[in-house]
């Protein structure tokens, strides 16, 4: 949040915030509907690398809030937010994914939660999210996407994380807990 966010009253910052989920959302239908609109994705960085992910796998994104750890899980799930109410565990992908390192922290971070849709109380910490990336308009080299400026970008399918086996397992195998 930019200085001037954070001087706003809280009834502007709501009406700014329902303003940009208007503007999200009529994307959204234009990229379902196929409206002549290219397709864009949210644009995001985890660790070293930049994801792709699509829109309408992606739910709110808000600024890091206080974590409640949760004992004896894997060292990325990194413990329980409240995001406006909703419970949702957050995940260092980095770390999920096998890097080292400590999770994201700063002024960019920012947590990027599953569309409701996917059914899954979920939120990637991310080091920098840079908004809307038409992916049409890049070039592919095998599984990476490239942009007019050279940078790299990983398409990331929530819905496919979801359904990995070792993603939905949150908890220390018996014994390795502390």
């Amino acid at each position: 949040m930019s200085g001037g966010e954070s001087r706003l009253d809280p009834a502007a910052r709501r009406t700014r915030l329902r303003e940009y989920q208007e503007q999200l959302l009529e994307r959204m239908q234009a990229a379902r509907g196929g409206g002549g609109a290219p397709i864009q994705q949210l644009g995001m960085q985890v660790g070293g690398t930049r994801y792709l992910l699509d829109l309408l796998e992606a739910g709110e994104i808000v600024s890091p809030v206080p974590l409640a750890p949760v004992p004896l899980t894997q060292p990325w799930y990194l413990g329980l937010a409240n995001v406006r109410g909703t419970l949702v565990g957050v995940i260092d992908l980095a770390r999920y994914l096998g890097e080292d390192g400590a999770p994201a922290s700063g002024p960019s971070a920012r947590l990027v939660t599953f569309a409701p849709t996917l059914g899954f109380n979920c939120a990637l910490l991310a080091e920098r999210v840079y908004g809307l990336r038409q992916a049409a308009a890049m070039r592919r080299e095998g599984e990476v996407l490239r942009d007019a400026d050279d940078q790299a970008w990983t398409p990331l399918s929530l819905a496919a994380l979801v359904r990995e086996e070792r993603f939905l397992q949150v908890a220390l195998p018996p014994g390795q807990g502390s």
